[in-house]
């Protein structure tokens, strides 16, 4: 995400390295570059406009500390910007199940136009609900489209969550109305309203949002938009805003949107936060907006927290604590590289968890040539070792190589390549331990 984008903002900021000072004449080159890089982006006209009026205002009335240089000054004041035109803050859902409006049950009511991905975002949500300890249903309203209430049903089935639909009945806020009714009597907390769409907002989608409104006021309205379709989906908000009232925008597939223009347009084009995003095909691919760590990424600065959270929701704690334990004790098997390659396959492509790197660009990695396939070539290999080898490494010569290499598909130079990957690994970790531990191995490093 924001590929193009960060690109274009890296590319100006260094032209500024290489300056003394910020000057008039520096400031006004690298804003110029930055107003085309944002409106490549597909970012709002006005929308950039305001921001570069506001980021000239900011940089000509800053004094350039002693400690940075005129580049790393306009990378903090954009990124301060950048985070207010994100919205400043994460903003949370109102799930508060004590205040609700519906008696105890926290009501959550979906729209958006027809492939916008908002019944596959029900499903994400209702799975992020189950996470934290709720007892969601979801309710089948799209009434028009016999595979959405298909659909539903299936991504429910999937996931352990009730789903409650009526082929029969034509009344959407009936509908939900008994959905509600049936999520009481099984003891759920939240109800997932999937709402149906249309190929644009008219005064018949806007009546039956607003009779389920009625029928089964929401605590949370989310307006579903597609970020791949840039500026469209950023009219549609503006659209949207101007007839019906709701809470949040959700961008779907931002995983897939280079340019980012939507993401930054949004609440500035219809006063509404973006809540949350999808960020991949899988269902658990479903990301707090974080306007603060979004800029980073931005920027090129990383996004290390989501990459933490990502760790600990995605990772098996008691294999991590399992590794951990025998690293401390100094001991580091192809099994054990095994188990550590499994749990990073379980955060997504290796792609977008090495993109939260700070540091880290799109064009670095196409130049390192990443491919999630190694990690089934890594799989294929320790596989075909037996469990002697993959225990004691140290035993396999060059006819266990080859006999390896036979049995996986793979070269004996792939063979050596993974044995000294895990030499390599294995003597860090002793390293290390020698120190005294992570952080005493840190400090040395770094005096060094």
């Amino acid at each position: 995400m924001f590929q193009d984008l960060t690109r274009r903002l890296d590319a100006t900021l260094k032209k500024l390295s290489g300056a003394d000072r910020l000057t008039e004449d520096n400031i006004k080159e690298a804003l110029r570059e930055v107003r085309l890089a944002l409106l490549e982006a597909d970012v709002n006209y006005n929308v950039a406009k305001n921001l570069i009026a506001n980021l000239r205002e900011k940089a000509l009335g800053k004094d350039v500390l002693g400690s940075l240089t005129p580049a790393q000054q306009v990378v903090g004041i954009v990124n301060e910007e950048l985070t207010k035109l994100l919205g400043g803050h994460a903003s949370e859902l109102n799930l508060d199940a004590a205040k609700a409006k519906n008696k105890g049950m926290t009501v959550v009511m979906v729209m958006g136009l027809q492939g916008s991905g908002k019944t596959t975002f029900c499903g994400k949500l209702a799975l992020r609900m189950k996470k934290e300890g709720r007892v969601p249903m979801l309710v089948a309203c799209d009434i028009y489209r016999p595979a959405a209430i298909d659909q539903l049903h299936v991504i429910g089935d999937s996931i352990g969550v009730l789903v409650h639909s009526d082929r029969e009945k034509k009344n959407p806020s009936q509908i939900a109305k008994l959905g509600q009714r049936r999520a009481r009597d099984n003891g759920c907390d939240v109800l997932i309203i999937d709402t149906a769409g249309r190929l644009h907002i008219d005064d018949a989608l806007r009546g039956e949002l607003e009779a389920i409104q009625q029928m089964v006021p929401a605590d949370e309205s989310l307006l579903v938009l597609d970020a791949m379709t840039g500026q469209e989906a950023v009219n549609i908000a503006g659209t949207f805003a101007k007839r019906l009232n709701f809470d949040g925008v959700v961008l779907t597939k931002l995983d897939g949107d280079a340019r980012g223009g939507a993401a930054l347009s949004v609440l500035e084009v219809t006063g509404k936060p973006v809540k949350l995003c999808g960020v991949g095909e899988k269902l658990e691919d479903l990301e707090v907006f974080h306007p603060d760590r979004m800029a980073g990424r931005i920027l090129g600065m990383g996004d290390v927290l989501t990459l933490i959270e990502q760790a600990q929701d995605k990772m098996d704690q008691a294999t991590a604590e399992h590794l951990a334990g025998r690293f401390a004790q100094g001991e580091f098997s192809l099994e054990d590289f095994q188990s550590q390659i499994k749990q990073m396959k379980k955060m997504g492509p290796l792609k977008g968890v090495l993109k939260m790197l700070p540091g880290v660009d799109g064009d670095m990695l196409d130049k390192a040539k990443v491919d999630d396939k190694q990690f089934n070539q890594v799989d294929a290999i320790i596989n075909s070792m037996t469990v002697k080898e993959r225990r004691q490494p140290d035993i396999i010569n060059g006819s266990r190589r080859k006999r390896i290499a036979n049995g996986s598909g793979t070269t004996v130079s792939q063979v050596n390549k993974l044995l000294k990957q895990y030499r390599d690994m294995r003597r860090m970790m002793r390293d290390i331990n020698a120190a005294g531990g992570l952080e005493a191995f840190g400090k040395k490093v770094f005096k060094a």
